[in-house]
């Protein structure tokens, strides 16, 4: 079984109403905010720490831009009061953030990362997370991406892209769990936690 250091956080990755926009393409994994969902409750419930880290893009014509409603959170993941939030414009959640400096001073050690999108930001926040040294999980039915069109012009799904970036990530940056793996070591963590919500 997987088991988690103490003080490990739950870290939300981009769960923004933006991604719903068809203009994405063919998205993979639907139930990916659900799984986030459970993932979040349990956090909570085993009170663990959650982070969550929202996309502002710079980018005119992006779904994601600040003050528009595709840059706010899915209501399956929205922040609690209590809940450190982090800004960023890139694809790297510890760029321009003091993610790193809050992880450190709250001695996490260990990160379990979910959200959107598999390939871009989480990937990148998971690789940077691993060189920094953090113990980090990427939970696989907890995110998704979408088709992509490659440099080669080919056509790449959208399961495809979300495979081959976590097959990139596993056992050199992370260790990739399903929802799941993440949810059973909560009971050790908390004592109480109810996998049936």
């Amino acid at each position: 079984m997987i088991t988690f250091p103490q003080n490990t956080a739950l870290l939300l990755i981009d769960v923004q109403k933006g991604f719903d926009d068809p203009g994405w393409g063919m998205r993979n994994n639907p139930d990916a905010e659900q799984n986030i969902g459970r993932l979040l409750a349990g956090w909570r419930q085993a009170g663990q720490p959650v982070y969550h880290v929202q996309h502002d893009s710079v980018l005119p014509t992006s779904t994601l831009r600040p003050n528009q409603p595709g840059n706010d959170f899915k209501a399956i993941a929205q922040p609690l009061p209590n809940e450190p939030l982090f800004h960023k414009t890139v694809n790297s959640a510890f760029i321009g953030t003091d993610l790193e400096a809050r992880l450190r001073q709250n001695n996490i050690s260990a990160l379990v990362i979910v959200g959107l999108t598999t390939d871009h930001c989480v990937s990148t926040t998971t690789r940077m997370a691993g060189n920094l040294g953090f113990q980090t999980f990427v939970v696989s039915d907890a995110t998704a991406t979408f088709e992509r069109v490659g440099h080669d012009g080919n056509h790449y799904s959208a399961e495809q892209m979300h495979t081959l970036a976590l097959v990139s990530l596993h056992n050199e940056f992370a260790t990739i769990i399903t929802t799941e793996q993440a949810l059973a070591p909560l009971t050790l963590l908390s004592g109480e936690y109810d996998r049936s919500n």
